[in-house]
C-alpha cells in the first residue's frame, strides 16, 4: 500500500465509524428551511450535499480544506524554480486534509508516472472519430474507452465487501488522473497540430508534463499550467460537474463512468464552456469595434448592447459567490508578475478593462446579485498570451484540473459508505396544494 494510501485509510476509517455515530445520534436535526422559489430554481443554496474537499462561501470565496487561494499559492510545494504550487500538493491536501511535504508531493507525482500509460484502444478510439468533433466529446468518450481498466468495476463484479468499495475507488482514480494529461495532450495535438504527437517526459511534474506534450516548453507556460490547475480544481460539491460525479458514483458506477459524466456537465456553456465564450465576446467586441485596444467607453458601451440584445456577459456572475472570484484575482496576479514585466497584452487589458467597467454597468440592472467576475473571466487571454489560441479546448484543461476535486471527493464517499442519492421530488400541483395550505393556515 503507497504511503498516501495508508494515510487516507488512517483518516477515512476513524470518520467514517463518527459519520454513522453522527446519524444515529443527530439525523432528525434540521439544518434550515427551503422554500418554493428553491426548489423551481435549481435548489440553490439547499444544503443537501457532503463534500469534504472544498467549500465555498458567498463572501470568502473557495476554501480547500481550510485554505485560501492565496494560502495555497504560498504554502504548497513547488517544482524546482517554480513559484506556483504543483497540483499534486492540492490533490494531497483534499484527500488527507493536510498540507504536504515536497518529499511527498514528489511521491505522489512518481506514483502518477508510473500510472500513466494510456491504452493504445483508447488513441484508437479517438482516431475513429470525425475531425470536427468538440475536444469535450473526444475528452469524455476517452474517459468512457479506459473504462475498460477499471480496477473497481472488476472487484465488484467478483464481489467484494463495501468497506473496500474505497480501495478500489482510489486505485481507479489514481490511475485515471494520472493519465488525464496524455489523454487531453493527444486529443489537443490530433485536433489543431497534424495529428503529431509528443511523447511524454517521466522527469516532468503532472502539469508541465502536459504543457510538453502539447507542444509548450516555456517555462511560463509551465508555471501558468500549474497554477490553472490548482485553482481550477474543485468548487465544493453543488456545482454540475462535482455533483455529477457523486451523483453517479452513489450508483457505485466506478469513477471512470462518475468522471465522465461530470466532464459531460463541464462542457455545458453555464460550466466549464463559459471560458471559451469569453474570450469570443471579447474577440467580437474587439472586432466590431475595429481591433487594437478599445477605451473603457465603447467596452461600457458594449457591454450595454449585450445586455439590451437579451445576453449575458460571459465570465460575470456566480451561483454562490458574490465578490471578485479569489481565482480571478490569482489570475490577475500571474498576469501582473509574470508577463506586463515583457509586456502588456492586449487580451489580458481588455479583460481588466471589462473588470473596471462591468460591475456598476451589471449592479445598476437591478436584476443582479453578483456583478463580479468569476475565474472563466480571465483564464482565456493568458492561455491565449501564450499562443494556446485554440478556445474549443479550453474547457479540457479544466476537466483535467477539476479531476483532482471531484475524484478525491468521489474516494470519500466511497470510504464514508455514502448511499445513493434519491432526493424526493414534487409536481407543480402539489406546490399549487401547499401553497393553498398555507394561506388557509394564515387566515
Amino acid at each position: 500500500m503507497d504511503s498516501l494510501k495508508e494515510k487516507f485509510l488512517a483518516k477515512a476509517k476513524p470518520m467514517a465509524a463518527e459519520v454513522k455515530a453522527m446519524i444515529k445520534e443527530h439525523g432528525d436535526k434540521k439544518l434550515g428551511e427551503y422554500t418554493i422559489a428553491q426548489v423551481y430554481q435549481g435548489m440553490k443554496g439547499i444544503t443537501g450535499l457532503i463534500t469534504e474537499t472544498s467549500k465555498l462561501d458567498p463572501e470568502e470565496g473557495i476554501r480547500f480544506r481550510g485554505y485560501s487561494i492565496p494560502e495555497l499559492r504560498e504554502k504548497l510545494p513547488k517544482a524546482p524554480k517554480g513559484t506556483e504550487p504543483l497540483p499534486e500538493g492540492i490533490f494531497y491536501l483534499m484527500l488527507t486534509g493536510e498540507l504536504p511535504t515536497q518529499a511527498e508531493v514528489l511521491d505522489l507525482g512518481n506514483n502518477w508516472a508510473r500510472r500513466a500509460i494510456v491504452p493504445k484502444h483508447v488513441f484508437d478510439t479517438l482516431d475513429k472519430l470525425p475531425s470536427s468533433t468538440h475536444p469535450m466529446t473526444l475528452f469524455s468518450i476517452a474517459v468512457m474507452a479506459m473504462q475498460t481498466e477499471s480496477v473497481f468495476a472488476s472487484a465488484y463484479r467478483k464481489g467484494i465487501s463495501k468497506k473496500d468499495y474505497w480501495d478500489y475507488a482510489y486505485e481507479d482514480s489514481m490511475n485515471l488522473i494520472a493519465r488525464l494529461p496524455r489523454v487531453a495532450a493527444y486529443i489537443y495535438r490530433k485536433k489543431y497540430k497534424n495529428n503529431e504527437h509528443i511523447e511524454p517526459d517521466p522527469k516532468l511534474d503532472w502539469a508541465a508534463n502536459l504543457a510538453h506534450m502539447m507542444g509548450y516548453e516555456e517555462f511560463d507556460v509551465k508555471r501558468l499550467m500549474r497554477m490553472y490547475m490548482t485553482i481550477h480544481a474543485d468548487h465544493e460539491g453543488g456545482n454540475v460537474s462535482a455533483h455529477t460525479t457523486h451523483l453517479v458514483g452513489s450508483a457505485l458506477s466506478d469513477p471512470y463512468l462518475a468522471f465522465a459524466s461530470g466532464m459531460n456537465g463541464l462542457a455545458g456553456p453555464l460550466h466549464g464552456l463559459a471560458n471559451q465564450e469569453v474570450i469570443i465576446w471579447i474577440l467580437e467586441m474587439r472586432k466590431q469595434l475595429g481591433g487594437g485596444l478599445p477605451t473603457k467607453e465603447q467596452i461600457a458601451d458594449y457591454i450595454k448592447k449585450t445586455l439590451e440584445e437579451g445576453r449575458v456577459v460571459p465570465g460575470y456572475g456566480h451561483a454562490v459567490l458574490r465578490k471578485t472570484d479569489p481565482r480571478f484575482e490569482a489570475q490577475q496576479d500571474f498576469y501582473s508578475r509574470y508577463i506586463i514585466p515583457n509586456g502588456k497584452d492586449d487580451l489580458c487589458e481588455i479583460v481588466q478593462m471589462v473588470y473596471e467597467v462591468a460591475p456598476p454597468i451589471l449592479e445598476g440592472t437591478g436584476k443582479i446579485k453578483n456583478p463580479w467576475p468569476n475565474v472563466d473571466a480571465h483564464s482565456g487571454a493568458l492561455l491565449m498570451h501564450f499562443g494556446i489560441t485554440e478556445f474549443d479546448f479550453y474547457t479540457v484543461l479544466f476537466g483535467v484540473s477539476r479531476s483532482l476535486g471531484v475524484l478525491a471527493s468521489l474516494i470519500w464517499d466511497r470510504a464514508l459508505g455514502h448511499p445513493i442519492e434519491r432526493p424526493g421530488s414534487i409536481t407543480t400541483e402539489g406546490i399549487r396544494k401547499k401553497i393553498a395550505s398555507i394561506e388557509k393556515a394564515k387566515a
